[in-house]
């Protein structure tokens, strides 16, 4: 197994070695519990974990997986997400997590993309695996089934260990790939390095107050930075300890954060997990007084909801990051929260922002343009991507596609999107990627999609489409080929049909004038 398509750094001299935090941590305290997953009751000390990585690469080395090569999970949240990331750390591997989320064809198309030459996956996602298997016989499987005879457990127990990163290992190499959806309607892998993850967990951590002796609940996939980096890696970084939920549920969510026992200091979710919890029967009397910090990201936040969370004594904290940018770069500071509502923040510690015109020159105060951001915390590029990746940058600044403005005392606004896109729960959709599955339904002839508001998930698409003559498509046969085809955030809330889309002099979709005609507000209108 080679790593020939993995984009390798030089260990030039001067450049900074990888550190292995479990194996730091496993010398220092080794009896201090890193993770406790709370859906099998397994508690893991940072000693557990040290032993179970290095066993586990001694594992994948064994089965030819070498520096540079691409290993696939697919997996509910668990004590193998952070298992795995040490185990391909210390192979110089590069971790793939899988959105389970996902139909079989996106699965195929990102294995595809990325060919990874070992597939982890959970036993309940054994028919999906299987399916992606098939269609890639090269991969080699490997199952968790948690049973006594638990092929992952055997992996991870083994007598011989790799104890720690190479030494040859650099914090510019690539680590992990988190694949993101794209304008052109296929996803892209974003490239993470090992010092991305650092400097995210420097950014964050600090005004976070993340320390050894923090408690972080993590209800986010781990597939997603938002999971993996608010707050898991820089809290695993500091010598704390991880709570895992499979899975959101608001009634065990408020639960976990008022059990003494457990003593949850720190939490992050997106605006809609905040959402659920504050309507839920159990909110007034749930006990929050242990929380130090509660962020909040993915997605604007409303007025009431942090009004909401405040009478309960919490701060909600908000700040802009995308899987590109480590995610942190901007934070909003709590005693700012009131002052200057609607805003993200400043610029972290280990990060640069600035607001720029067409031609990349930066704009006065309260003068909207593209927010670009820099700093070692930024993604160097996308996996096998070339243009794209010349296109993300101007001038060694990272290009957002987001608008925004900065006040006269730097604190930073996103007042628009200059990218197609909407946040449905948490989640970036691309409309793009909507319309290339619906564009597949034999009847329909065009289709064009735009987010519109909703009050469970913050927006929801709406499919407007055009039939072929004679066809007898209903609304509901759209949004069924959409559930057979996408992941269900994916799928649109609304089906609407017309005798034509709305086009410009080059043929281009109007989507503005499209949202005017549907009653829908205009998300580029200055307030």
């Amino acid at each position: 197994m080679t790593g020939d398509l993995s984009p390798k750094v030089s260990s030039e001299h001067g450049a900074i070695a990888v550190f292995d935090w479990m194996s730091h941590h496993a010398q220092r305290a080794p009896g201090q519990l890193a993770i406790h997953d709370l859906s099998t009751g397994r508690r893991y000390t940072y000693q557990d974990l040290d032993r179970r990585a290095g066993a586990l690469a001694d594992w994948l080395r064994r089965e030819g997986v070498t520096s540079g090569d691409r290993v696939a999970l697919l997996a509910p949240n668990g004590v193998q997400n952070f298992e795995l990331q040490a185990a391909c750390s210390r192979l110089s591997a590069i971790l793939v997590p899988l959105n389970w989320r996902l139909s079989v064809p996106e699965l195929s198309f990102i294995l595809g993309d990325a060919k990874p030459v070992l597939l982890v996956h959970h036993s309940i996602m054994a028919e999906t695996a299987q399916a992606l298997l098939s269609q890639h016989p090269s991969i080699i499987g490997l199952c968790i089934t948690q049973n006594d005879d638990d092929p992952y457990e055997v992996a991870t127990t083994g007598a011989d260990r790799v104890a720690t990163c190479p030494a040859d290992a650099r914090l510019a190499d690539v680590c992990t790939l988190l694949y993101t959806s794209g304008t052109t309607g296929r996803p892209k892998g974003a490239l993470i390095t090992h010092q991305m993850t650092l400097f995210n967990a420097l950014n964050l951590g600090i005004p976070a107050l993340v320390g050894p002796r923090t408690v972080h609940l993590n209800v986010l996939p781990l597939f997603h930075t938002g999971g993996l980096n608010c707050y898991c890696n820089p809290v695993l970084h500091a010598g704390g300890t991880v709570l895992l939920m499979r899975q959101f549920d608001p009634a065990e969510t408020l639960a976990v954060l008022s059990a003494p026992a457990l003593g949850v200091t720190h939490f992050f979710g997106v605006p809609a997990n905040y959402l659920f919890m504050a309507q839920h029967a159990s909110f007034v009397a749930a006990d929050l007084s242990r929380l130090v910090n509660a962020g909040v990201g993915g997605a604007p936040i409303s007025i009431p909801l942090l009004d909401a969370w405040a009478r309960r004594g919490v701060a909600l904290q908000q700040g802009f990051g995308m899987t590109e940018t480590g995610p942190s770069v901007i934070l909003l500071d709590r005693q700012d929260m009131r002052r200057k509502v609607g805003s993200c923040g400043k610029a972290l510690m280990y990060a640069q922002a600035r607001v720029v015109d067409v031609q990349g020159h930066e704009v006065v105060a309260d003068e909207v343009g593209e927010l670009q951001v820099r700093g070692p915390s930024i993604t160097p590029g996308y996996w096998r991507q070339e243009a794209l990746t010349r296109e993300s940058f101007m001038d060694g600044w990272f290009r957002t596609g987001d608008a925004a403005r900065r006040d006269d005392e730097g604190f930073y606004y996103i007042v628009e999107r200059w990218k197609d896109m909407y946040i449905s729960g948490g989640e970036n959709v691309y409309p793009a990627e909507v319309e290339n599955a619906l564009s597949e339904l034999p009847g329909v002839s065009e289709v064009a999609v735009v987010g519109m508001a909703d009050p469970k998930w913050g927006e929801v698409g709406c499919a407007v489409a055009v039939k072929h003559a004679g066809a007898t498509l209903s609304a509901d046969d759209l949004i069924a080929h959409c559930r057979s085809r996408l992941a269900r955030y994916k799928v649109p809330g609304k089906v609407v049909f017309v005798d034509q889309l709305p086009r410009g002099a080059t043929g281009k979709v109007l989507k503005r004038q499209l949202r005017a005609e549907l009653g829908l507000p205009d998300p580029f209108a200055r307030p």
